[in-house]
């Protein structure tokens, strides 16, 4: 699988990543975090939009490297 995927899984961890993406890029630029002042500074849902943020950038990560959480097959060298 080439970067971006075509599994579900893939395209949702590349929507969380986006998210993720998009409030550093708030934070970096305007010292702005959407998600903090959206859901409140770290509360619960806070944490947990980051945390799936983390782990949809891993899982996009290691789809680009051609390791699709989704096949049996595993990382497959090309």
């Amino acid at each position: 699988m080439t970067g971006g995927g075509k599994c579900a899984i893939c395209k949702i961890a590349g929507v969380l990543a986006g998210i993720g993406a998009l409030n550093w890029g708030l934070v970096g630029v305007f010292q702005f975090d959407l998600i903090a002042r959206v859901l409140g500074e770290m509360t619960g849902a806070t944490r947990a939009v980051y945390t799936l943020a983390g782990i949809g950038g891993l899982v996009t990560l290691l789809s680009i490297a051609g390791c699709c959480p989704c096949t049996k097959k595993g990382c497959e060298t090309k």
